[in-house]
């Protein structure tokens, strides 16, 4: 499903808006959930990254839409943001936030469904499922197809993925409940791995793109059976 959020404080715009989404929707057969935000503030202060698409008006009463794709961009580089104005020099700043393009108001259905269709060949592809990480600089968005394990470390948790390092302060507990259903397994007190990426088991450890990540023993028979299980399924 493609999660779409409209920012925009004018009432009328933003049911129009959501018609023209879900007329587009009926069209094309994909699946589109819409969430609704009066002004900039309103989704910087509730940001959880999961969204595919922001429909950004520009003017806004308390922050403004400039304002807001700033600061959404300090948390989250992958969503993809379009502009709704009738400004079009403040229009054409949106590429200083690395906006995908802008529609002009009145929008008519044509215009705005063409932009909505490549503003959704650019949602990044998501192989596995998607995972939010909560850094200490903001909102990391990745894939569990792209992590290869999860390390411990004291309070903290290492993503190490195929886009480098992420540190997440969490439990290893939390994450072996939530990951282990996708495909991970527990091979020892500090490691989470994804038997997606063990390319072989050698002296007591799971090979992970070079590196011997130990498998307790404790484990080892356990960790053999899921991942014997896990080759047969895929």
């Amino acid at each position: 499903m493609i999660t779409i959020a409209i920012v925009e404080d004018e009432e009328a715009y933003a049911k129009q808006l959501t018609e023209y989404i879900e007329k587009y929707q009926r069209e094309s057969g994909k699946s589109i959930r819409v969430i609704r935000f009066s002004d900039g503030d309103e989704i910087v202060e509730k940001y959880t990254g999961k969204y595919d698409i922001i429909l950004m008006d520009i003017q806004m009463k308390f922050m403004d839409g400039m304002s807001a794709a700033e600061a959404i961009r300090k948390q989250d580089t992958k969503v993809v943001i379009m502009f709704i104005t009738n400004m079009t020099n403040y229009a054409i700043r949106g590429y200083e936030v690395d906006a995908m393009d802008y529609v002009l108001k009145p929008v008519s259905y044509f215009a705005f469904s063409q932009k909505l269709d490549r503003a959704i060949k650019r949602i990044p592809h998501k192989a596995g499922n998607p995972v939010i990480v909560n850094t200490a600089d903001g909102i990391v968005r990745t894939d569990t197809s792209s992590i290869y394990y999860i390390e411990s470390e004291g309070h903290n948790l290492i993503y190490h993925t195929t886009d480098g390092e992420i540190k997440e302060r969490a439990k290893m507990q939390d994450a072996e409940e939530k990951f282990v259903p996708l495909g991970f397994f527990r091979s020892n007190k500090g490691y989470l791995v994804n038997l997606e990426y063990v390319d072989g088991v050698k002296d007591g450890c799971c090979i992970i793109k070079g590196e011997a990540l130990l498998i307790s023993r404790a484990r080892r028979n356990d960790f053999m059976t899921a991942l014997t299980q896990y080759m047969g399924e895929h």
